[in-house]
């Protein structure tokens, strides 16, 4: 059986497409992959590069997209970075942006935050820590 690679793409919905490809892009530093124009059978969507060949599908809707947390309290699904102080950037562009964002917590494997897209809906952002003895 192949191994799997990771995940290929997640898909979020969204009354004004615009908005979230700016914030995605401009705060927290993903790439615009490509834009479709709706059409008469299909929605307008654009995909978002995440990194390391994985995806945010953003759909335009007419419905407001489902906002909820996981059973946690957390957003159920998150981004990485490569470090804390890229973390600690993107949180500050947030901050300065007037957007909302949570504090910087420390896990015993990463440092995250929740914040909270143009929709409400929240998004964790991670960094994993260095683990002992392993190659920087």
């Amino acid at each position: 059986m192949p191994d799997l690679l990771g995940i290929n793409h997640l898909t979020l919905t969204t009354a004004d497409l615009d908005r979230l490809v700016r914030y995605y892009t401009e705060y927290l530093g993903a790439t615009l992959a490509f834009e479709r124009a709706a059409t008469p059978a299909d929605p307008r969507i654009a995909v978002i590069d995440v990194g390391g060949a994985d995806h945010l599908m953003l759909v335009e809707t007419t419905t407001a997209p489902l906002t909820d947390r996981d059973p946690l309290g957390r957003a159920g699904w998150g981004l990485r970075l490569r470090t804390l102080e890229q973390l600690r950037e993107v949180r500050d562009r947030l901050v300065e942006a007037g957007l909302p964002v949570g504090p910087i917590e420390t896990l015993p494997t990463q440092w995250t935050m929740t914040a909270g897209d143009p929709d409400g809906r929240p998004v964790d952002v991670r960094a994993h820590r260095p683990r002992p003895g392993a190659p920087a």
